[in-house]
């Protein structure tokens, strides 16, 4: 009986757990994450209301104005439902320039803590709902990179060095309507002009070197074709020439061996 309880008591706190009953990942946000540095300076002088720079090993850092004293950050799971945005070198910028880390965040009245469905980050409170710029770091997929657009406005996403877009296959940009240029430091820059008014700004890209790869891949497929259709030409004419010399193919004159019609019908 006791082990029967103890095993019930396990499932339990495996269910629990699983539906995040226990709360476990909730919370405050460690200060040596939210105060940790970011890979390279936040671009704080951008004209774009959020602007992005993904990174060679698929963290990005994102630079957005503020509409609002809260913002929940947070990325879709494909079943109606959303998962917090792991968040980390987390920066405020007041509309002086003036900017502070996640603690001093804290310290002025703001708090950045995790929930079950999202990241909320609350602004200091001496800073106005809007004007300021809000600056973090969070992790992506290798070749693709999509976020919520959490706030209205324009949108620039610049990719690592040498990557591109262009190939149709390999790369596509999401929504329509962005610009794309490339930088003296082989970095392509795409850029919303307009308002983003979908829910998801999504780019597939690739490495320059993926095509040629790519290209030596169709060409080998393309020869090995090739091979094995010559190689099965070759194999039915040394057939045909075997059933030849056995005079298994040797055309006859009908006329020849040609007896009239059968007995009876003559």
């Amino acid at each position: 009986m006791n082990r029967r309880l103890l095993l019930a008591a396990g499932s339990l706190a495996l269910l629990a757990v699983m539906s995040g009953c226990l709360g476990i990942g909730t919370g405050p946000v460690p200060a040596d994450r939210v105060d940790s540095d970011p890979a390279a300076a936040y671009e704080w002088e951008t004209n774009r209301t959020v602007h992005i720079t993904v990174q060679e090993n698929t963290q990005f850092r994102a630079v957005m104005e503020t509409n609002s004293s809260t913002t929940e950050l947070f990325r879709r799971d494909g079943f109606g439902g959303t998962n917090p945005l792991s968040v980390q070198a987390v920066r405020y910028q007041y509309p002086n320039g003036t900017v502070v880390n996640g603690t001093e965040m804290r310290e002025a009245g703001g708090e950045i803590r995790r929930t079950r469905d999202e990241m909320i980050v609350s602004l200091p409170a001496d800073a106005p709902a809007s004007g300021g710029k809000l600056a973090y770091t969070s992790g992506g997929t290798p070749k693709r990179f999509t976020l919520p657009t959490y706030v209205d406005g324009t949108y620039e996403v610049v990719l690592p060095p040498d990557r591109r877009i262009d190939f149709p296959i390999f790369g596509k940009v999401s929504p329509g309507g962005s610009e794309a240029t490339i930088d003296g430091d082989s970095r392509v820059h795409i850029v919303w002009q307009e308002a983003v008014t979908a829910e998801t700004v999504s780019v597939r890209y690739y490495l320059q070197r993926d095509l040629y790869v790519f290209g030596g891949i169709v060409a080998l497929v393309g020869l090995v074709g090739i091979g094995g259709l010559l190689y099965y030409r070759r194999q039915i004419e040394q057939l045909r020439q075997q059933r030849t010399e056995m005079g298994m193919d040797v055309d006859t004159d009908d006329d020849e061996f040609d007896d009239g019609p059968p007995p009876g019908m003559r």
